[in-house]
């Protein structure tokens, strides 16, 4: 096939699974989506879920965006060295949004910084937002799109913290902003924290955080019982679903970290609302394709 031809394929593909990301949730936050229904236990926090789902089906049967703010496009790439198309990744990808746009079709969302003006067709400098990290010796793209809205981009934070500060440091930093801010991100939350050296690699990783599927754990044992206290800790506020009281506040509580320098420790947090429109795909050399996040789905 032509180069030119692939790449076109390329874009209708990362175009149609855009637009499905927008109108279908992931498989794991429907499932806890149910499990944290069945946890409440007032009639009152039952009948926000009712209109969660209820809102749910009606975007599939009308084909429709789950949210109407179908947020800031970000895309996160593990992209083998040996993908054909690789050098026309970042282009296929903004081609994509263009395209994903006009068809689904997703609100206007990229303001151009001091200019203070609308694209009016969700890209503009430096948007949709591109991250790539480079595999060896595959010919494979994994593909994560992120639908970063406004309520659920709201609480996000980072700060660098004096060392003395501590974990305890980190787990007040979370609920000071969860408390005040969280409620904006429309709950169920899921909670990205990034524990760092310093204040950008905290708070990029808190948002790779959202991209881990929902009850997977730290891989350090302590990382994985920090999670699990500050998780247990948030649902015992009663925020609820919607933020209108209930018994499960957050859907989950992930945190990634990287080596820090000795004198300091930075934390960032980065949050998802109950409409979590984070999506991954397989595509292979050949542009054939498996949805990660949606089994069974064709696009």
């Amino acid at each position: 096939m032509h180069m030119m031809d692939s790449k076109q394929q390329l874009v209708d593909l990362v175009a149609r699974f855009t637009e499905y990301s927008a109108k279908h949730l992931p498989d794991d936050i429907l499932n806890r989506l149910r499990e944290l229904r069945a946890m409440e236990t007032t009639d009152f926090a039952r009948i926000i879920y009712d209109a969660m789902f209820e809102n749910i089906d009606m975007a599939h049967e009308l084909s429709r965006p789950v949210c109407q703010d179908t947020g800031v496009l970000q895309f996160f790439a593990r992209v083998g060295t040996r993908f054909p198309l690789i050098d026309h990744l970042d282009e296929a990808l903004r081609d994509a949004v263009l395209l994903a746009t006009r068809r689904a079709p997703l609100r206007h969302n990229a303001v151009e910084v001091f200019d203070e003006k609308n694209t009016g067709n969700n890209v503009g400098y430096r948007i949709p937002w591109i991250e790539t990290e480079l595999i060896p010796d595959s010919d494979v793209l994994e593909l994560c799109v992120y639908m970063a809205g406004g309520g659920c981009s709201l609480p996000g934070i980072a700060e660098v913290l004096m060392p003395l500060e501590g974990y305890e440091g980190i787990v007040r930093f979370v609920f000071d902003r969860i408390t005040t801010y969280g409620i904006n991100a429309c709950p169920p939350l899921l909670v990205g924290i990034g524990i760092a050296g310093s204040v950008e690699v905290a708070a990029k990783l808190s948002k790779k955080a959202l991209l881990r599927p929902i009850g997977s754990r730290n891989e350090n044992p302590i990382g994985a019982d920090l999670e699990k206290r500050i998780e247990e800790g948030l649902n015992g506020i009663g925020i609820g679903p919607g933020g209108l009281t209930g018994s499960m506040s957050v859907m989950g509580v992930h945190i990634e970290q990287a080596a820090r320098h000795p004198a300091t420790l930075a934390v960032g947090l980065s949050t998802g609302c109950w409409a979590h429109r984070r999506a991954w795909i397989r595509i292979h050399g050949d542009l054939s394709y498996e949805l990660l996040s949606h089994k069974g789905a064709e696009i």
